[in-house]
């Protein structure tokens, strides 16, 4: 059992996911509490048009999606519920996240060498490699990413992490995860455990609940934009302190 402030991010309307819910609100221990996520078909055109502006760079070169939008602002309502509860720190997880035997022991590293300001990232996949590495034991790593790779499962966030990045937030031009790979833009100290014992399951849940359809001539121009997006933000990465 884990004894921290814990929050896991569920939409009611996935009922789906509930048993994964309740398996992990078990695993997290009596700190831990579901968090009602931000449902985007709730959400008029208006509603969602006053969340998104800025003009960060690089530019992200697609539109959001209502479901993007409305997972941001899931994030955003679990970093105002550590502000609001003056909460030191909280893990935050999403629904279909599935913590492993590996997780208590990465968390363990994460908190011995946590300070305020930080968010530890607890990456499904190792994908990331290390600029610095803070701390390890045994296999497991704790560092700085050269990029930060894209994911939200799982987060260790500090009320200073919380702070600011709802500073920075009040409007948005991309989906949570990219904007967390942006340091240059939040200023947030974003590192990550390898391994970190947490997998996903959205495809046994029915898939992700990001995911809309799309047509062909949308899914080539995503396709042609996407690596040029994602080779401008790994060499902005590489040149931010």
């Amino acid at each position: 059992m884990i004894d921290i402030a814990s929050f896991v991010i569920h939409l009611d309307r996935a009922e789906g996911r509930l048993p994964n819910v309740a398996n992990l609100l078990d695993r997290l221990g009596p700190a831990a509490e579901q968090l009602q996520a931000v449902d985007g078909t709730q959400m008029s055109a208006d509603e969602i048009a006053r969340h998104i502006g800025g003009a960060f760079l690089p530019r992200y070169p697609f539109p959001l999606r209502r479901a993007e939008v409305a997972t941001f602002l899931s994030h955003r309502r679990s970093w105002q519920r550590i502000v609001d509860r003056a909460l030191p720190m909280a893990l935050v997880i999403e629904d279909d996240a599935t913590l492993g035997p590996g997780f208590e022991p990465a968390l363990a590293l994460a908190l011995r060498h946590v300070t305020d300001g930080m968010l530890i990232r607890f990456p499904v996949k190792r994908r990331e490699r290390f600029r610095q590495i803070l701390a390890k034991d045994g296999g497991i790593r704790l560092g700085r990413p050269r990029t930060v790779a894209l994911g939200m499962q799982t987060q260790l966030v500090t009320q200073g992490a919380a702070r600011q990045l709802l500073a920075m937030t009040d409007r948005f031009d991309r989906p949570v995860d990219t904007f967390l790979q942006a340091r240059w833009i939040h200023h947030t100290d974003v590192l990550s455990v390898l391994p970190s014992g947490v997998g996903e399951m959205s495809g046994r849940l029915g898939g992700s609940l990001i995911g809309e359809k799309v047509g062909l001539l949308d899914r080539l121009r995503r396709e042609l934009r996407r690596p040029v997006f994602r080779l401008a933000t790994a060499i902005r990465s590489r040149t931010c302190p």
